[in-house]
């Protein structure tokens, strides 16, 4: 995927027949951690997500300097991970405290953009991508009252309209489902609300099992292990393939940031991990990585799909 953004736009329209046929949780699909952190402001106030004790530490500028290298999990706008393959999103909200009115912002520690910019520039990517079909996972919600989370649904509704695809059994979305009602937006919502809403999918429906380490050898283990008791129907499935820095990394290696000390020398063996990967009821779905454009990430999960057409030839 590096050097040749676009190179993935349509790669969902591409696919073999056979494929889009398949229930959308037995394909191999390519996602972000913390999708929206390629931009998050280092002028801002320190978000709710942040223990008192940073908030009070982050009154000093070089602090929230630092605090931005370990929030950045993405080099990529949405429009470019769009452009680049990757079809599930992993979005934090917040309002912004003491703000009037009832806006939201995407957060990782420290504020990104509105929601709703980032809603209208994947809005954009989808009209010209008409067979394209994405997975919205708002499944962390700060400092947000009952006001704020039917503001943030009516902007959902506003920006994809009859996009949204209402929550069915999984197993019946496929990509020939999605494309006959012209639907290509699934969105995922981590609170009781959803159920107010036709279009608001339950959490529970996208698992994404989080193995908290910094040590990669444990996380291909859990991978592994979590993969092995995946529901075989019923739920998408998200594999988390990210390493989490401790208090303890983030203090011995403060300047070089989360990329330069996780991710870099990481990301080949995690790689490996996911190209001997297969998809389908027993395999992989949703794998996800921190800066997507590294490596060939999405590239090497999209091509995994490939191994299901290998099924249906005699």
């Amino acid at each position: 995927m590096a050097g040749e953004s676009g190179h993935h736009a349509d790669w969902m329209g591409s696919l073999a027949p056979s494929l889009s046929a398949l229930p959308l949780a037995n394909l191999a699909i390519p996602g972000s951690h913390d999708s929206f952190s390629y931009w998050v402001d280092e002028k801002s106030p320190v978000g709710p997500d942040q223990a008192t004790a940073i908030k009070r530490l982050a009154k000093i500028s070089l602090v929230r300097k630092i605090m931005k290298k370990w929030s950045v999990t993405q080099n990529l706008t949405f429009k470019e991970q769009l452009e680049g393959g990757i079809r599930y999103f992993d979005l934090r909200v917040s309002s912004k405290p003491g703000e009037a009115g009832q806006e939201i912002y995407f957060i990782h520690g420290l504020f990104g953009i509105k929601v709703w910019d980032g809603l209208m520039e994947m809005n954009t990517f989808l009209a010209n991508h008409p067979k394209e079909v994405i997975f919205l996972d708002f499944n962390h919600f700060y400092a947000m009252d009952n006001n704020h989370h039917v503001y943030l649904i009516s902007r959902i509704q506003d920006v994809f309209q009859t996009r949204l695809c209402e929550k069915e059994c999984v197993e019946s979305v496929t990509l020939q489902s999605l494309w006959e009602r012209q639907q290509q937006v699934l969105i995922f919502y981590h609170h009781p609300l959803f159920k107010e809403y036709p279009f608001l999918w339950p959490g529970n429906k996208m698992p994404a099992p989080w193995a908290n380490t910094t040590n990669v050898y444990k996380l291909l283990q859990f991978l592994d292990t979590t993969l092995g008791e995946r529901e075989k129907h019923g739920t998408f499935h998200v594999s988390q393939a990210i390493l989490t820095p401790r208090v303890k990394t983030i203090a011995r290696h403060l300047v070089r940031g989360l990329k330069n000390t996780l991710v870099h020398k990481n990301l080949p063996l995690i790689l490996n991990w996911v190209k001997s990967q297969k998809p389908g009821i027993m395999g992989v779905n949703i794998i996800t990585s921190d800066f997507v454009e590294l490596v060939d990430f999405a590239a090497s999960v999209i091509a995994l799909n490939d191994l299901l057409l290998e099924e249906d030839e005699p």
